[in-house]
């Protein structure tokens, strides 16, 4: 019998929306091969951590805000090998979205204008779902 494949590192990501319904979206400025493209914001699980509290705390490390995940986004999308994207609609309950880590610059971006920018690939399906999920 074939040894089993560890289970995949899980990659959480926001669905983060303002009071006007727009989504939010962070250029990469690290590492170099995905810098200038855009992401939905997020990180890795860690050991120990839901993938609920592992979003809380990204997008606190990440852009200085407290969110509250209200509800997973239909789907689940894989990354480079061993990690997979899962993403959660996200309350921002305190703060100011600002670029911390990884990220030089953020956008609100309405339903038409969400292709505005340059998304990654591996996010280009979740932000599709995101924005099927919101309608």
């Amino acid at each position: 019998m074939p040894p089993e494949s560890p289970a995949p590192t899980v990659v959480v990501a926001a669905a983060l929306y303002d009071t006007d319904e727009r989504l939010l979206a962070a250029r990469r400025s690290a590492p170099p091969e995905l810098a200038g493209r855009w992401e939905l914001p997020g990180g890795k699980v860690e050991p120990g951590e839901t993938p609920e509290r592992a979003l809380v705390r990204e997008l606190r490390e990440e852009l200085g805000i407290e969110a509250e995940p209200l509800a997973r986004v239909p789907g689940e999308w894989p990354l480079k090998a061993g990690y997979v994207l899962r993403v959660w609609r996200c309350h921002l309950r305190s703060g100011t979205p600002r670029p911390l880590q990884d990220h030089d610059e953020l956008r609100w971006l309405t339903a038409a204008e969400a292709w505005s920018v340059d998304w990654l690939d591996q996010d280009v399906p979740a932000v599709k779902e995101v924005l099927r999920d919101r309608l």
